[in-house]
């Protein structure tokens, strides 16, 4: 717990140490940064650091430490279950911290930790690349690549952490290092799938690749479609090519009613990758399907009218071996009873190069072809949370029978210590072991959590 005495003396120092903006309670900018994506999470830090440079961030590690303080970690303040904004302690906010570089030649991008995905996106495809990162423009591409890093190159290219090359990283300590194959590798496999347990990451390095434009988009179904519709999207999976990334899900339409969704994103050939899309539109009779070719900054927008700061979200999650018809039929039903308009489902397919990377080469713990499945209960302030939390733990237990062990890292709620350890399988010594070498006092306690 934070002592009364030690915040005044915590912002003192941090104030004298660090280039960026310090807030505290009293300053008017405080309660806006204080704030992240879920708007459930209301908790007061004793002081913001709002980093501008690895200095910065160094600076905040050593006072947070020094004035016996919990730190926390805000990049793009999407962790669902709040871990980025610790009671009480020293929040390191890297929404000053942000940029992208390309190197056209090597193919990289030198990222700067508070970075979002789509500025990442947009910053590539100026060059004529491509970058792997999630679905979304809105979340911060550090905690999603160190988590893992589902998204619409999954199948050519793998998970984000799978495209990292290297990382500036500020330790428990204090100090700064670069992890990367050849340079504190233990550190570097930590961080590919380990979440952000083992420092602060301020600079990434990752691969890109060519090619700015793919095919992409999204059809829409009415929900008495939904059991045809959904047998055709068991087919496609079942035979899809690297080159194709096929995202399922429910949400509902603007009259309230739920559809069932199909995003693909085509990453090969275009010509090659038409038939899909047009097998896509034909599984059912959609009431809305605009497919082509997109520029990926406008692919990731797409969800953007579902990522809506502030509102109130619980998201459990389950790792599937398949969508067989029970576990279709289970998600149909569960999307005709959902609560509330504003909640949703996404079925991630895990497949292609994710797969064979060997597990024992990242902590990521699943490379085996899975179905990350997204319960996102969401609500507005002031609505009966607890009616919508209890309709996605329903069908998180509905799907408990059909699940494999552990979760998706970048999900796991705060207090889910037992499928946490799970997720890493084989991973989880060596895992549990370099938190213990690197972090022996626990100082970040990040997304998921993980305890020695």
């Amino acid at each position: 717990m934070t002592s009364t005495t030690s915040q005044p003396a915590v912002a003192t120092a941090l104030r004298a140490a660090v280039r960026g903006e310090v807030l505290v309670a009293a300053d008017p900018a405080y309660d806006g940064a204080r704030r992240v994506w879920n708007g459930v999470v209301e908790r007061f830090p004793a002081v913001i650091a709002r980093c501008v440079d690895t200095a910065d961030v160094a600076a905040a590690v050593r006072a947070a430490r020094e004035h016996d303080l919990p730190l926390s970690v805000r990049g793009g303040g999407h962790d669902w279950g709040g871990r980025a904004v610790r009671e009480g302690g020293v929040l390191i906010d890297l929404s000053e911290l942000r940029g992208v570089t390309v190197d056209r030649t090597a193919r990289t991008a030198s990222v700067r930790g508070g970075t979002l995905a789509g500025g990442v996106a947009t910053a590539v495809h100026e060059h004529g690349f491509h970058a792997v990162t999630g679905t979304a423009k809105a979340v911060g591409i550090a905690g999603l690549t160190m988590g893992g890093g589902y998204g619409p190159f999954i199948g050519n290219h793998g998970l984000a952490l799978d495209n990292l090359l290297a990382a500036e990283v500020v330790l428990a300590d204090g100090s700064v290092v670069t992890a990367s194959a050849a340079e504190n590798a233990d550190l570097f496999w930590a961080l590919r799938g380990g979440g952000g347990n083992f420092g602060v990451a301020t600079t990434l390095t990752y691969r890109v690749h060519p090619g700015p434009i793919v095919l992409s988009g999204m059809a829409l179904f009415p929900l008495a479609q939904a059991e045809t519709v959904l047998r055709g999207y068991r087919e496609i999976l079942a035979e899809s090519p690297d080159e194709l990334s096929l995202i399922g899900g429910f949400f509902s339409g603007p009259d309230g009613s739920p559809l069932v969704m199909l995003y693909p994103t085509w990453s090969g050939d275009l010509a090659a990758g038409e038939p899909y899309l047009r097998r896509i539109e034909s599984l059912g009779t959609p009431t809305y399907a605009q497919m082509g070719p997109m520029a990926m900054p406008d692919v990731l927008g797409m969800l953007d009218p579902f990522i809506v700061d502030g509102r109130h979200n619980s998201v459990p999650t389950r790792w599937l071996p398949a969508p067989t018809e029970e576990v279709c039929a289970v998600l149909t039903d569960a999307a005709a009873r959902a609560t509330s308009p504003l909640s949703s489902l996404t079925l991630h397919h895990f497949h292609g190069a994710a797969t064979r990377v060997p597990v024992a080469s990242t902590a990521y713990g699943l490379r085996s072809e899975h179905l990350l499945v997204e319960i996102i209960s969401t609500w507005e302030a002031g609505d009966l949370g607890d009616v919508h939390r209890q309709w996605a733990q329903d069908l998180a237990v509905a799907l408990d029978a059909h699940a494999l062990p552990g979760g998706y890292p970048n999900l796991l709620g705060p207090d889910e210590h037992e499928r946490t350890r799970a997720a890493y399988g084989e991973n989880l010594d060596k895992l549990l072991s370099l938190k213990k070498s690197l972090d022996p006092d626990g100082v970040f306690a990040a997304v998921p959590t993980l305890t020695v």
